[in-house]
């Protein structure tokens, strides 16, 4: 089952993953969602699928008061991102949905009306939740074309959607990257052939660069720490992504 752990708390702020569901089905692929707490005030990111929305919503009741998620922040539009909203606006109908202005036509197929989305223009945008101060962070072809992070420069935390994604197997469940060297090897293919521009790439590794990042929290997998972070991102900067070539697993 899926349980929801604090990742960093500070007064007020709290900062928790709803983590990897060691019990799930093997059809579907695992998934990290987070939430990010002011006060009464709470955003979830990439709130997942259809599938397991009963799962993520049982595991964030039994800590915290589901009410209070004033809003969904969707990284891009693929249906483990996002395909549960219809369920999210059935128990929340006044929910609204950041995501990119290019999926503002696509994203209510799952749900939702003309109240309840707000477009992220292509250069981002701050987000605030409470006193917090959030900032959507451009990702664009990593691996979709409208493409967002959030960023929150309070905890130095960067929720950062499927760059640094790692699809781990099932014996390796720890919340943080612990060696990375070993870890890396299960992002390696992944980025190769989901991360669709080498330009867009180096443009993310140096805007993230500038940031002060603790913890980057992919969707999938383990969270990177410390100097970690800078690993990943020295690691992906000079990763060849975006080429064309379809390889599959050995």
């Amino acid at each position: 089952m899926k349980t929801t752990k604090i990742i960093f708390e500070q007064g007020e702020h709290r900062w928790a993953v709803v983590a990897r569901d060691p019990e799930k089905p093997g059809y579907i692929i695992d998934t990290n969602e987070y939430l990010v707490m002011s006060g009464k005030h709470t955003l979830l990111t990439d709130p997942g699928g259809m599938e397991i929305f009963p799962a993520v919503f049982s595991a964030i009741s039994a800590d915290y008061n589901p009410q209070q998620i004033d809003c969904l922040f969707a990284s891009h539009q693929d249906p483990d991102i996002i395909s549960s909203l219809s369920l999210w606006l059935d128990f929340k109908p006044e929910l609204q949905c950041y995501l990119s202005w290019l999926w503002g036509e696509f994203i209510p197929h799952f749900g939702g009306n003309d109240r309840t989305f707000i477009e992220i223009p292509d250069e981002g945008m701050d987000i605030a939740l409470g006193s917090l101060k959030l900032q959507a962070v451009p990702a664009h072809y990593l691996h979709s074309s409208g493409n967002f992070h959030l960023y929150d420069p309070k905890a130095g935390i960067l929720f950062s959607g499927d760059v640094g994604a790692a699809l781990l197997p099932p014996e390796r469940d720890g919340l943080f990257v612990t060696n990375f060297d070993q870890h890396i090897r299960h992002a390696d293919l992944f980025h190769r052939r989901w991360m669709g521009s080498n330009e867009a790439k180096l443009d993310w590794c140096e805007r993230v660069s500038k940031l002060q990042i603790d913890m980057l929290c992919p969707q999938h997998g383990a969270i990177y720490q410390g100097r970690d972070v800078e690993r990943f991102i020295n690691w992906f900067a000079d990763l060849p992504v975006g080429s064309g070539v379809v390889r599959r697993p050995d």
